[in-house]
């Protein structure tokens, strides 16, 4: 086991705070990601928190403040689960790399995203236990990890708008795969919420905030924002930019990995798609010729809307260089841009581009 549990072969971005993702194969067919193979985003410190002694207080425009333990959690709201993904809005990256440079990023690849079956209580019947008043807005989320990347450097935190918050969908979480929420992961609770991007899931939570605009946190107002082009990112104030919230259409494939040997001949090529919130996909085509002709693959039925669904199609590979090109559609019809130029930007978030995996047979 590597550090935090992880298996042995991740690829570890940085080691604090930590972040690292598993190879590409290893999410191959899984419908959910076991613990060790799930991918870490953090952006200070992990913090070390007692469960017993753990408090979450829920205030700002509500009609009660309230102050919760686990315990009452527990025996105050109806237990939940939902199987749900969640992906770094950094996820592929490195395909932006490609294009320009991004200073002071990891270039994460492929595996910046998981699937768990995620067991707590719904944030809307904790909102509802408070009584939200009518100009709440948004819904913000505090937690103790600070952070030296902040401009100042201060706590994690983030919002939602209220109406995302009290979808059913949307879990104040204590497991994660039927145990525990590791401490790695948020423990003991985390908010969970599916088809946005993973950075307004909060790990660690420690505060709820009703309020009529969104987080003032620097990671909501300032980081996790796509800025133009020609942007300076260190120059970029709050509220600069597009506020990343629902996930974007993306894919990738999975097997065989990029710059992988292999033989000629029949080749399985696997991957995942997956659509954002409360969307499916609707089609996955795989091209052997950069784009020039399209194969369909098969693709999963769609165990949930806010969960990757996985592909599949066998494809002849001639000897010699290979480039395998795949795109995803979803159910408005949206489908993938074709290059990382299109999506380059100076922080490298939502790459969605046609993802490329280069071999060589022989």
């Amino acid at each position: 086991m590597n550090v935090w549990g992880k298996r042995d072969d991740m690829v570890v971005h940085e080691r604090e705070p930590f972040n690292a993702e598993p190879p590409r194969i290893a999410l191959a067919g899984l419908p959910e990601t076991p613990v060790d193979t799930f991918y870490g985003r953090n952006h200070g410190p992990v913090p070390d928190i007692d469960a017993a002694a753990w408090r979450l207080r829920v205030d700002g425009l509500v009609e009660r403040v309230l102050e919760l333990s686990l315990d009452d959690l527990r025996a105050r709201f109806h237990a939940a689960e939902v199987v749900a993904t969640l992906e770094c809005a950094g996820n592929r990256r490195a395909g932006l790399t490609e294009v320009r440079d991004i200073p002071g990023e990891a270039a994460w690849g492929a595996g910046a995203i998981a699937t768990a079956r995620w067991s707590g209580v719904r944030l809307a019947d904790v909102l509802a236990a408070a009584g939200p008043a009518q100009q709440a807005r948004h819904i913000a989320f505090a937690a103790p990890d600070v952070s030296r990347l902040a401009d100042p450097p201060q706590p994690y935190g983030g919002s939602i708008p209220v109406g995302k918050a009290l979808g059913p969908e949307v879990l104040l979480a204590w497991s994660m795969n039927g145990r525990p929420l590791p401490r790695v992961h948020g423990g003991p609770v985390r908010v969970v919420v599916p088809g946005w991007i993973g950075a307004r899931s909060v790990k660690w939570l420690t505060g709820i905030t009703a309020q009529d605009q969104p987080s003032g946190n620097y990671f909501q107002a300032t980081a996790y924002r796509v800025l133009p082009a020609d942007a300076d990112p260190s120059k970029a104030g709050p509220g600069e930019g597009i506020s990343l919230g629902p996930l974007a259409l993306n894919c990738a494939v999975l097997s065989p990995e990029d710059g992988a040997c292999l033989p000629s001949g029949p080749t399985e090529i696997t991957g995942y798609a997956l659509a954002g919130d409360d969307r499916t996909v609707a089609r996955v085509d795989v091209s052997l010729d950069g784009g020039g002709s399209w194969v369909q693959a098969e693709l999963d039925e769609a165990p949930g809307p806010w969960v990757w669904q996985h592909w599949r199609t066998r494809l002849t590979l001639g000897p010699g260089a290979v480039e395998v090109t795949a795109r995803a559609w979803d159910c408005t019809a949206a489908a993938m841009p074709e290059s990382p130029a299109q999506l380059w930007n100076p922080k490298g978030y939502a790459n969605n581009s046609w993802d490329r995996v280069r071999l060589t047979c022989r």
